[in-house]
């Protein structure tokens, strides 16, 4: 069935009167059906829905809809409004089953766009045996998995009988992107296409990417030349982003829409990060036709794609040489060799089980009550959908089950390699109505199951490790939201579709995969053989498995609230909400949490702690999680020792202890792998052939791994190097620790609070698993206690907020060795049954009259009905007391638990009818609720507590001043809902607060605060808040009752695992069809573990100090505290005032900490410290900083020689790093012995820190804050020093005096220095001084020096008064030779010299042969180059940030200015006799301003990000220094991506006021605003003050004159001086007339530097170019070209493009500077190319006469590609019967030609309404086809020469030489060695063959004798030449083709005709006929005179 949903249309076109009357009709397979009409409507809205029966035939990839839209008419015909076509490929290829089509443009008749739209929906039921298409098309996303471990898969030669490669991939480049959306851009530049299929064709690019879909311009031809840039910008996850595909299609636009495909690839954005530098650069793509399985490539298409993330640098392109341009199989996307193979991914699907419920028990209940009983359990209808490279299967829907065995088999057909990484299986529930739910996903990764074997790099000489994709048969679990089925939309359902981590366990599907190459396969799915399913069978064997958890702390719950309880469950068991299982003991008792007297709360289990018991049956797979556990242990050791190591390394201690370390390290790692081998499979169950393989793989990849420690260990030097080897071991062994046929569900626990599930944690199961293979093959936690942070359902915070921490040892083990557990069981288990006796208050009597809905006897929740004869002890158990009276302990908790103060409170109420007098209202004191309470009076004073004062009101609110607030009571309510301070008339009720504080005396010994005698808790209300003494306004109260149990002749723990089902509910409802199971779990005994012994410990945290927090103020700081929490313990530092970098200094001592368990097993794992770092705020809540967890050293024995160190910890913030602290903590067990000391505080030293202001620059764009004068505040280590003030900002930014002088005690440790902050202060007036601004200078360590060595920086002097110090100013070049430069441009330019410096040679022309220097091209900015120190050598740059951090972002704080400065830091004598060591900084620059020339030369754009819908933009620059503009826009280059600019701005300014140049590029726009598009910004101040000589870079030569003329103001020698003077060095020295120079105490001469370079005449004087050559020694800047990204506000981590460009700036003081270089960008050369057509020969006879002759009207048709209108044709040469034409014609195509470049210039508009002319750079190719003339019907295509004139094929002399096989160079062979150049060959002359593609061959369709010649402009007047024959006709003369008298047009020569074509043919019959007429006129006039002359014979009339 096909069903169409024609929803609406919009913007119909309107008639001349009034609005059309729209109907709409659909047309499949000559089935017609219509809508109905709407009256004068053009946005007509039908929503009708029309069928199409298909009769049982699947719909095949051709088929299409045929929509029209029409006028409806009355009278006559309906008007037609416009039409499309639909093709339904995508719904054939069954990637789904509806097609929305939305926005769909209707066109007119002749295919003109009406600007109407229509929107369908078009569903498809496939008939139930309808296989889809192999493979679709369609843009469906390929879904490639979990995010982070993606591989690429190839086939390859290697391996056994073509193995396929899976490479695995480097993904680490994912794992550093932060999980939340973020800005990407995808570039895709198409460059040209190869051998594509077809005939005449205009072929079309479309690159689809994230719906966003870029089409190129139409080209013509089988080998099309785009090179167009397609850029989609994405702000999205980066997980989501790399599932997403990049789709590229090539269409060809002149056929019809329905095949117009000519063929597609596809490839995952993930596949293409993980490239390096995360493209794929100018590779061959090969083309496949997604339709036709069995059809090879359909052409090939040369691409580049890059990913750009944040920060991510675009890689350059580089063209290569023209000899890999043409050789594709070298360079296709697939690795070499590898022929894409068709591939069968087998999926088995057997069956699930424990589907949840997933449909509304509604229709069922109707069911049941007309007596259909169906169980409740089963409301599920799941079926399976496999997805895999945008390919969608399913199995059958299986109705009503939640165990479906589908028993089917998914084919999926792949091509192979697959780009696409992950077949991914989602259970769906089917819905009729609705849409389908999913139910669970999961995903099978094809790199996780096979295997090339190329990644082990031994040379075993064993046979290769490499295997297919393979899996199971085994189960594979699924997660998402929680189970509960309610009828409301869940809003956990992401987690269903596989994104993000499922929180519960959903069921599991057993399913087994294997892969077939080549073989095709008859159904996609089929049914399963009974053989297989009985293979499977074995490997659902199952086996009992126990796991009890024992609850030991929980704590940093932040608010109550409930009661807590938690319920471990593993797969169903354990799940207190499914009736399908047992019901265990999976739940803890419930406990209220208690405030720990400082901030979190925790519960209060103290000595008996809760414990849960499950049974749950699963398959035996112990060899494989055995195996995990084995790798995981290995690589826990090595990770420890290496993170040791690292420490070691970065504590710069000494190579004797690195060494050690390391050589521990290495030893215990090659130890480890001997004597841990992994298990044996043989004789193992379950087994699958896939864990042979990886077994295999394993195996070797262990053997290398020893291997190289071994080796590593002998013969390494350098230990640092090593670190990486290191690393990539761990990597590497966490990859072989996957196991992906790991079918043990995970452990899940989950918090409750009251009934509702808040938050929940997942332990796989290997990590609790009990093995009896080896210790080492026990689970990492198992038997251990461990700390679990439990977290949020999809938490939006990202862990913001820890709901709670738990401690919990777990077990698992098989239930046959249950009796190893009970030596790693702590403390005595206890298991009881328990139930609660309630009574109410009815006129001051307890009984059960007043208990309304309650029982007497019920579980804690009151809502299940028990009684004491119904419960009976589990199998195994039985009684050992009776029931007695047991308080529970841990839900008693009164309000004041844990406060050291406490405030009763009591309400006071009083009524009154409106108007009247206040009353005492009936209940006159009430809680906060209004819920009755005792009076004032009748409160008693607790135990341990005393009064503080008395008892008074509360006016600190919102109330009047006798404390009443007042109220309206609104029915049905009884009390006012809302209050307010101010009486009014219509008031009827108010209220006031009494409190009475009251203190805690000392605490009371024990917690045995007097209950109720008889056990009773009391509730005002029933609830949860119980108390333990009666109260007056108490109404109901209970009790509990509990009964232990003891198992039946066992000992020891193990025993719980016995405890399996309910204890007894009350049987007496069951008759009224109550369901027990309906309420909140069945009643399940209790267990609880005690401890009899509790150990002291005392913990000390030292919390030193912490950096680079976050600023959440306004005023750019935060006031920092941290709360420290330990177990149930926690303490708050001191708040410190405005800072980031807080340094508390504080040792948190935490006495008596009790804790229960062995001190042994304590010290493996201790407990951790959490520290949370909070923003203390005056008003408001705080704000959480972030969050760190370290564990505390523990000491057991009481020798304490260990002493805790210090070390930095992240603090971590939303996942994200937010700073780090300095933190120790140690434990220390207590005995009775001495009390140990405190912990030392790092030890100091004196230093000197000294620094320079240079000034305070404002970075006006973002200064929200004007500074008028601002000072600097500089503090270290607690000292801290203001400079002077700057008067006026605007004159003048730098300080008045510079230096400032620190004296600090620094610790000796650097890793404990502190940082340096710098405070910029404003002096306002009226005294204010706010802080404007602040930096962090983290470390110190770079600004250390050595105060008596005196360096460059030493004697630091002013360039400036050096450079004015020059006695001669002027430069004088000479004038002369100025003949022969003018003759020299003509041939070298600046251009020549740009592109000798990149290498290019054939564009620099003759330029290097001259001994001419070239420059030096950097790919980044002057300020990244890492040998020029970002130019700050001078002085640093520090941002000075300010403010608070928005919306929570990581992304940088507001910069709000900068600071420009220099420290040094050195160590000061502690004998106060000893001279101070010389200061720093002794000579500095003069602060004054200057004046300087800049001369910014833009050479040229590259990539620019497109603004222009049609993805170009109109590029031009804009300058901005200080207050002066330069606007380019006059200059737009329209049209380009890649514009050359070549150009020099000159522009003066005042340093260092006006520092910052601004370059833009903007984008010119006719109407609207022009767009930025990006821009950089450089220091010129730190240019001018660098001793680098950045101001100007040092070309190669000194040249006084030519193209590289000399342009600084001051000569080499001068130069060199200055640079001697900043250096601290004498003079240098020159002898012999310059040739010799001594410098730095070496002698240099010219003789060596000009060694075997060429002299030319430019060279200026000896002594110069020698200071010259000697400068270049000196790491000073060169002459160069640098390249700046460009960056705009609107995405500002990405790179919008690049500029290169370079900068001279010179003080005018000096002189003027030499002429500036001329960058004039080259202009194209005109050129003509004349054809000359001689004759075609062998032409195909496509026509036949009216006489039957096969002949051809053949004419030749030529032009050259980018300028097709230019296209010429031939006469006609009519009637050859032969194939033979003679034309003598000339074609002349005029063209600019850029020879450096070798390409084309075309410069046209692109659409008649363009405004400007586009610039095409087209390679130079002519285009040849010969055609048959029709005069009546279309012409015919005859064939196609296509000839690059670059490389052109040399042509045949003779026609019977001329053959294809001439052009089959083909792109893997190399193309005739003989293809030259036309251009250098100038003429050329001979046959060339033209083909014609039938059926996918190429054939012969003529051959055509040409002479092709190329001439200049210029030459052209000289040699004149007229098209066809016209005048002139000369060089050569062209004379009228000899053609054969046949050769003419029947119709303009009809004597001709006759002669040639009726003459020739029919002479014979036309002799025949004239003989035949003469007789018969013989014969006629005979017949006519005879009876005339008988007659006048008879009568004879003359006698």
């Amino acid at each position: 069935m096909l069903r169409v949903v024609v929803e609406s249309a919009k913007s119909l076109p309107k008639k001349t009167v009034g609005s059309p009357d729209p109907i709409a009709s659909v047309t499949f397979k000559d089935e017609k059906k219509k809508t109905k009409t709407i009256r004068s409507e053009v946005n007509p809205v039908w929503n009708e829905v029309l069928e199409f029966d298909l009769k049982g035939t699947p719909l095949d990839s051709s088929s299409y809809l045929d929509v029209v839209v029409k006028d409806y008419e009355t009278l006559g015909k309906d008007k037609f409004l416009g039409s499309t076509k639909i093709s339904l490929r995508e719904l054939a290829a069954g990637q789904s089953t509806s097609l929305p089509s939305k926005n769909v443009p209707l066109v007119s008749d002749s295919g003109q766009s009406t600007g109407a739209t229509i929107d369908l929906v078009i569903a498809y039921d496939p008939p139930p045996n309808a296989t889809p298409s192999p493979q679709g098309g369609g843009d469906t996303v390929v879904d490639s998995g979990g995010g982070g471990e993606e591989e690429g898969t190839d086939v390859g030669p290697g391996g056994s009988g073509g193995v396929p490669v899976i490479r695995r991939r480097n993904t680490n480049s994912r794992s550093r992107l932060a999980n939340k959306p973020q800005d990407f851009q995808i570039r895709a530049r198409v460059i040209e296409g190869r051998q594509l299929p077809g005939n005449n064709i205009k072929p079309v690019v479309k690159v689809n990417v994230c719906g966003q879909t870029h089409r190129t311009r139409i080209r013509t031809g089988n080998n099309p030349f785009f090179d167009e840039v397609f850029f989609y910008n994405v702000h999205m996850l980066p997980s989501e982003l790399f599932d997403q595909n990049i789709n590229i299609r090539v269409y060809d636009s002149f056929s019809l829409r329905a095949d117009a495909l000519m063929g597609e690839f596809m490839v995952d954005i993930g596949y293409v990060y993980d490239e390096p530098a995360h493209c794929v650069m100018r590779k061959w793509l090969l083309l496949n036709d997604p339709e036709d399985t069995a059809s090879g490539a359909k052409g090939y298409l040369k691409v580049s794609i890059f990913i750009v993330g944040a920060g991510d640098e675009p890689p350059g392109e580089t063209a290569e040489a023209g000899g890999e341009e043409d050789d594709i199989e070298s360079n296709l996307l697939l690795p070499a060799g590898l022929t894409l193979r068709w591939a069968t991914l087998s999926l088995k699907v057997f069956r699930a089980e424990d589907v949840p419920q997933m449909d509304d028990a509604f229709l069922q209940t109707i069911k049941g009550i007309f007596g259909e009983s169906g169980g409740k359990k089963n409301l599920v209808d799941p079926f399976l959908e496999a997805s895999f490279a945008g390919k969608k299967l399913c199995t059958k829907v299986m109705e009503k089950n939640a165990n479906p065995e589908w028993n089917q088999v998914l084919s999926l057909q792949v091509k192979f390699p697959s780009m696409c990484e992950c077949i991914k299986l989602t259970i769906l529930d089917w819905d009729q109505l609705t849409r389908n739910d999913a139910i669970g996903t999961t995903h099978l990764n094809l790199a996780k199951i096979a295997s090339s074997g190329g990644e082990i790099e031994a040379n075993t000489g064993e046979a290769e490790v490499g295997f297919l994709p393979a899996f199971g048969p085994c189960y594979v679990n699924l997660y998402g939201s929680p189970r509960e089925f309610t009828g409301l939309p869940d809003p956990y359902e992401a987690l269903n579709h596989g994104k993000g981590e499922g929180v519960a366990y959903r069921g599991r599907v057993l399913v087994q995969l294997s892969t077939q190459l080549e073989g095709k396969v008859d159904k996609a799915v089929d049914d399963i053989t009974s053989d297989d399913m009985l293979v499977a069978q074995k490997y659902q064997r199952r086996r009992k498995y126990c796991l009890c958890v024992v609850f030991h702390n929980g704590s940093m719950i932040q608010d109550p609230g409930e009661p807590i309880q938690f319920e471990v469950s593993i797969g169903n068991y354990g799940n207190k909400l499914d009736s399908t299982c047992k019901p265990l003991a999976s739940t803890t008792q419930y406990s209220s949490a208690v405030f720990d007297g400082n901030h979190y709360y925790y519960l209060p289990w103290a000595a008996t702690k809760p414990v849960v018991v499950l049974t749950s049956f699963w398959e035996d797979i112990s060899h494989r999680l055995d195996t995990v556990n084995i790798i995981l242990f290995i690589t826990h050791r090595l990770k420890s020792n290496l993170d040791t190591l690292k420490n070691t390394i970065s504590a710069k201690a000494l190579d004797r202890e690195l060494v050690e370390v390391w050589v521990k390290l290495l030893t215990q790692l090659i130890e480890d792998l001997e004597s841990y081998p992994l298990p044996e499979l043989e004789g193992q169950a379950h087994l699958t052939s896939l864990d042979l393989q990886l077994k295999k793989l394993r195996d070797s990849a262990m053997a290398t791994i020893q291997g190289g420690a071994r080796q590593m260990r002998e013969e390494t030097m350098d230990i640092e190097d090593t670190v990486a080897d290191i690393e990539g071991w761990v990597e590497k062994l966490t990859q072989l620790a996957e196991e992906p046929q790991n079918s043990m569900p995970d452990v899940i626990i989950w918090m409750l609070r009251g009934e509702k599930r808040v938050a929940y944690s997942r332990v796989p199961a290997h990590q609790v698993l009990f093995s009896m293979y080896s210790e080492q093959a026990c689970g990492q936690y198992c038997g251990q206690t461990q700390t679990i942070f439990m977290q949020y359902p999809m938490d939006k915070n990202q862990g913001l907020k820890v709901p709670v921490q738990i401690r919990v040892n777990m077990w698992l083990g098989l239930s046959s060795e249950e009796k190893k557990f009970n030596s790693f069981s702590e403390g005595t288990f206890s298991v009881f049954a328990e139930m609660y006796e309630n009574q109410a208050e009815m006129f001051g009597k307890w009984g059960t009259t007043g208990l309304v809905g309650r029982y007497n006897y019920s579980d804690v929740t009151g809502k299940i009905k028990l009684k004491q004869q119904y419960f009976m002890p589990p199998r195994g158990w039985e009684w050992e007391d009776e029931w007695f009276i047991d308080p529970e302990k841990s839900l008693l908790t009164e309000a004041d638990a844990g406060h050291t103060e406490f405030m009763d409170e009591v309400f006071q109420n009083d009524t009154r009818y409106p108007g009247g007098d206040w009353k005492s209202a009936s209940e006159h004191y009430t809680d906060v609720n209004g819920e009755k309470s005792q009076s004032p009076g009748e409160f008693a004073c607790p135990e341990g507590w005393s009064w503080e004062d008395e008892w008074c009101v509360d006016d600190n609110r919102a109330v009047d001043e006798q404390g009443w607030e007042y109220g309206v009571t609104i029915p049905p309510d009884d009390k006012p809902r809302s209050w307010g301070p101010v009486e009014k008339m219509y008031h009827v009720h108010r209220r006031r607060r009494l409190v009475r504080p009251r203190k805690r005396a000392e605490l009371p010994a024990g917690r045995s605060g007097g209950g109720d005698p008889e056990g009773w808790e009391f509730s005002s209300l029933i609830g949860w808040n119980f108390h333990r003494r009666e109260r007056s306004s108490d109404t109901f109260r209970r009790r509990r009752w509990r009964r232990k149990m003891a198992p039946e002749g066992r000992l020891g723990a193990a025993a719980i695992f016995q405890l399996e089902g309910a204890l007894g509910v009350n049987t007496d409802e069951k008759e009224k069809g109550s369901d027990s199971t309906k309420a909140f779990g069945a009643n399940t005994p209790t267990v609880s573990c005690s401890f009899d012994r509790s150990f002291i410990y005392h913990l000390r945290v030292y919390v030193y100090q912490a950096r680079g927090l976050a600023s959440m103020d306004k005023d750019s700081f935060s006031d920092p505290y941290t709360h420290v929490s330990f177990l149930h313990l926690s303490k708050t530092t001191e708040k410190l005032k405005a800072t980031l970098n807080p340094t508390w200094d504080q040792t948190l001592i935490f006495n008596d900490v009790e804790i229960y368990g062995d001190p042994k097993s304590l010290a493996h794992d201790p407990p951790n410290v959490v520290l949370e770092f909070y923003d203390h705020d005056q008003v408001g809540k705080d704000e959480l900083l972030g969050r760190t967890v370290f564990s505390p050293m523990v000491e057991i024995s009481s020798t304490g020689d260990q002493t805790p160190k210090l070390l930095w910890y992240p603090i971590l913030h939303k996942g994200q790093r937010a700073g780090e602290a300095l933190l120790a903590a140690e434990l220390i067990l207590k005995n009775k012995s001495s009390p140990v000391d405190l912990p030392l505080v790092p030890p100091m030293r004196a230093e000197n820190l000294y620094m320079v202001p240079q000034g305070i620059r404002p970075v006006v764009q973002l200064t929200a804050v004007e500074v008028s004068s601002p000072s600097l505040v500089v503090e270290c280590g607690g000292q801290r020093v203001e400079s002077a003030v700057i008067r006026n900002m605007k004159k003048s930014p730098n300080f008045p005096s510079s230096v400032l002088f620190i004296k600090v005690l620094l610790p000796k440790d650097e890793m404990y220095t502190p940082p340096i902050v710098l405070k910029v202060i404003d002096h306002r007036p009226f005294g204010r001084k706010p802080v404007v601004g602040q930096c962090t200078i983290t470390s110190v360590e770079q600004f250390r020096c050595d105060p008596y060595v005196v360096t460059a920086d030493g004697a630091m002097a002013n360039k400036m008064s050096l450079m004015s110090a020059t006695p001669h100013l002027s430069i004088d070049m000479e004038e002369k030779r100025p003949l022969l430069e003018t003759q020299e441009k003509e041939t070298v330019d600046w251009w020549s010299k740009f592109y000798a410096s990149l290498g290019d040679q054939e564009r620099c022309g003759e330029y290097l042969k001259k001994g001419y220097d070239t420059l030096t091209v950097y790919r980044d900015e002057l300020e990244d180059l890492p040998g020029f120190h970002g130019l700050t050598d001078f002085c640093d740059t520090f941002k000075l940030e300010r403010g608070k951090k928005e919306n929570g972002d990581c992304a940088d704080p507001t910069v709000v200015g900068e600071f420009k400065g220099s420290f040094r830091v050195y160590p000061l004598s502690d004998d106060p006799g000893v001279m101070a060591p010389p200061r720093q900084f002794r000579e500095l620059p003069d602060s004054g301003p200057q004046e300087c020339l800049v001369r910014v030369y833009i050479i040229r754009a590259l990539d620019l990000q497109p603004k222009d819908n049609n993805g170009r933009c109109d590029p031009y620059m804009k300058i901005c220094l200080g207050r002066n503009t330069i606007d380019d826009s006059d200059n737009y280059i329209p049209n380009t991506t890649n514009p050359v600019f070549g150009k020099m701005f000159e522009m003066s300014c005042y340093l260092p006021q006006e520092k910052d140049l601004k370059i833009a590029v903007y984008d010119y726009d006719l109407l609207t605003r022009d767009e930025k598009v990006g821009e950089t910004v450089i220091d010129l101040e730190n240019r001018f003050l660098s001793r680098y000589n950045a101001y100007c870079g040092l070309p190669q030569t000194y040249c006084t004159s030519g193209i590289n003329q000399w342009r600084d103001q001051l000569k080499p020698s001068q130069i060199l001086e200055n640079v001697a003077r900043l250096k601290g060095l004498s003079k240098p020295r020159t002898e012999d007339n310059g040739n010799t120079l001594t410098f730095q105490g070496r002698d240099y001469t010219l003789a060596e530097f000009e060694a075997n370079k060429e002299v030319h005449q430019h060279l200026g004087p000896a002594r110069e170019r020698m200071c010259l050559h000697v400068l270049r020694t000196q790491e000073l800047v060169p002459e160069h070209v640098e390249t700046r990204t460009l960056f705009s506000s609107f995405q500002p981590n990405l790179s919008q493009g690049k500029l290169e460009m370079w900068v001279d700036v010179f003080p005018k003081s000096i002189g003027l500077p030499g002429p500036p270089f001329d960058i004039t960008p080259r202009k194209a050369k005109k050129n003509l190319l004349r054809v000359i057509v001689w004759n075609t020969t062998e032409v195909t006879l496509d026509e036949t006469s009216i006489t039957g002759e096969n002949m051809s009207d053949i004419y030749v048709k030529g032009w050259m590609p980018g300028m097709e209108e230019d296209k010429q044709k031939t006469d006609v040469h009519y009637r050859s019967l032969d194939g033979d034409g003679n034309f003598n014609w000339r074609f002349i195509f005029n063209f600019d030609y850029l020879p450096a470049e070798q390409l084309c210039l075309v410069t046209k508009k692109e659409n008649f309404w363009s405004l400007d002319k586009s610039e095409f750079r087209i390679p130079p190719k002519l285009i040849v086809q010969i055609w048959d003339n029709d005069k009546f019907s279309l012409d015919d295509y005859l064939g196609v020469v296509e000839l690059d004139l670059r490389t052109l094929i040399p042509p045949a002399k003779t026609p019977e030489r001329c053959n294809l096989e001439m052009m089959e160079g083909g792109p893997d062979k190399k193309k005739s060695e003989q293809a030259k150049s036309l251009f250098s060959q100038q003429s050329v002359r001979g046959w060339w063959p033209c083909y014609i593609e039938k059926d996918g061959k190429k054939e012969l369709g003529g051959k055509v004798e040409m002479t092709l010649e190329i001439i200049r402009e210029a030459d052209a007047d000289e040699k004149p030449a007229g098209k066809g024959r016209d005048e002139p006709n000369m060089n050569p003369k062209l004379d009228p083709p000899n053609r054969p008298d046949t050769s003419f047009f029947w119709f303009t020569n009809p004597c001709k005709t006759m002669k040639f074509i009726v003459w020739r043919r029919f002479r014979c019959l036309f002799i025949g006929l004239i003989i035949l007429v003469i007789l018969g006129l013989f014969v006629g006039i005979f017949l006519y005179s005879l009876p005339n002359y008988i007659s006048m014979k008879i009568i004879k009339p003359l006698s």
